[in-house]
This record gives structure tokens, C-alpha cells and sequence, in this order.
């Protein structure tokens, strides 16, 4: 399996707190990975990093079969290349219908000429029904986003990325809030979306994080501590001390 993201020696300090310390690992084509650890393990530094919102003070990240540095790029230039980041907090318009958060999310040109004369297409139909078939969303087409359930704004985030077709997805604790049944819902959600591109989470909750069955990284004081299925991880010493607990 090829590799997609590659991250090498990341260090990153702010006001001299070691966030990320010596951080490197990959995520492969079409991966479902998960990242675990404490807090201030450095998840959300490494997201920032992805997305180019934090610059390291030294390493690199590298980007697909051409090894392109995500470090020269601001963070619109990454998104154009294909990665797509889902915030714990979904963001998204409340008083326009699941239907109009996805249309405005196609990936089509953004200019004053093109939104002047757009016309719905046939094509852009059939693509938002097909996005909102894969988040559970196809019967809520119709429905406000302000009125949809927790679990259900948090798979319409999860269709808005999709509508930009990204080939990397980092999604930050999209358990949290949910009830059973959109939690399980939202394991398939996952599994499935990785059959098309790679998908990280980042997730506190370890029932979820099983249910999931994937490859898991467990991160702390900015450095990946071990990675392997949720069972090895969990039998390791360090992991136990500073993150599972005895």
C-alpha cells in the first residue's frame, strides 16, 4: 500500500513548551488510523501542522507519490491538494437546508461570473444524493441543519468535506455527544469512506476507538509512544501508565 502522508523529526515549541517532540510516522492510501493519547499529547498540534496552520520549527511532511512538502503551502493550497479537516464543533449554515450546505460545498469554481449565471445541474444533483447517501442523510435532504440531531450535523460536516473530494480526511472526536445508535452509525461511516480515501480520527473514546479496527497511534509529550491494533497498544507499559491507567 502506498504512502500518503508522511511526517519526518517534527518539533514544535511554543513560548518554550515542547509540543510535538521529534514526531514521525505515515498514513497509507486508503488507511483508517487512529490517534489516542492524553491531553497535551500534541493531536491537535499535529492537525494543526497537517493543515498548515501551525509551521514546525523543523521536519518535514510530505505528501503523496511525489513527496510534495506540505510545508510550503498555506492553508488553502492544502485543501486544494486534498485534505479536508472536521472540527469537533460542526460548522454549518443552521438556516439553510442539508440540501444547500452541500451544493455550496461542491467543488466548483469560486468566482463572481461563475455564482452570477450557476444553474443546478442535473450532475451536481445526483452527486449531493449520492454524499448525502453515504452520511445517512438521504431522507434529511429537505431539513434545516439547525434541526438535525447532534450526531446527524456531525455527519452533514463530514458530507461538506466529502463534496470537495479530498483524499485525506482528519476528523477530531466525532463520537463525542453522540447516542448509541449514531455512534454506531458512524463506525460504519468510517470504515466505509476509507475504502476511498484515508481517514484520521482522533478520539478519546476507546469503545469507539475498537469498533473502528484499525491501526492505532498513541501519541504523548508530542511523540508517537507506539502504534499497532488497540489491543497490542493497550498492553503496553507506557501507554498503560500514562494514558489507560492501572
Amino acid at each position: 500500500m502506498s504512502t500518503l502522508l508522511e511526517v519526518n523529526g517534527i518539533n514544535v515549541s511554543f513560548d518554550g513548551f515542547k509540543a510535538i517532540n521529534n514526531l514521525s510516522f505515515t498514513i497509507a492510501n486508503k488507511e483508517l488510523r487512529a490517534i489516542i493519547g492524553p491531553n497535551g499529547a500534541g493531536k491537535t498540534t499535529f492537525m494543526d501542522i497537517v493543515t498548515g496552520k501551525t509551521r514546525p520549527d523543523s521536519g518535514t511532511v510530505l505528501w503523496g507519490d511525489r513527496n510534495i512538502s506540505l510545508l510550503r503551502m498555506n492553508e488553502a493550497q492544502i485543501v486544494e491538494l486534498g485534505i479536508s479537516r472536521k472540527f469537533q464543533k460542526p460548522t454549518l449554515i443552521e438556516s439553510q437546508s442539508v440540501f444547500e450546505n452541500l451544493l455550496l460545498s461542491l467543488k466548483k469554481p469560486r468566482n463572481p461570473f461563475s455564482s452570477l449565471f450557476y444553474k443546478l445541474s442535473s450532475q451536481d444533483k445526483i452527486e449531493i444524493e449520492f454524499i448525502a447517501n453515504e452520511v445517512n442523510l438521504n431522507n434529511e435532504l429537505n431539513c434545516l441543519a439547525g434541526q438535525l440531531s447532534h450526531g446527524q450535523k456531525q455527519w452533514l460536516e463530514i458530507g461538506i468535506l466529502l463534496a470537495q473530494k479530498p483524499n485525506l480526511l482528519l476528523i477530531d472526536e466525532p463520537a463525542a455527544g453522540m447516542t448509541a445508535p449514531e455512534r454506531k452509525k458512524t463506525v460504519s461511516l468510517l470504515k466505509n469512506l476509507s475504502n476511498n480515501q484515508s481517514v484520521i480520527v482522533v478520539e478519546h473514546d476507546m469503545e469507539f476507538i475498537k469498533s473502528l479496527d484499525c491501526r492505532v497511534t498513541v501519541l504523548h509529550e508530542g511523540s508517537v509512544i507506539t502504534e499497532g491494533s488497540l489491543d497490542y497498544v493497550s498492553k503496553n507499559e507506557k501507554v498503560i501508565d500514562v494514558y489507560l491507567g492501572r
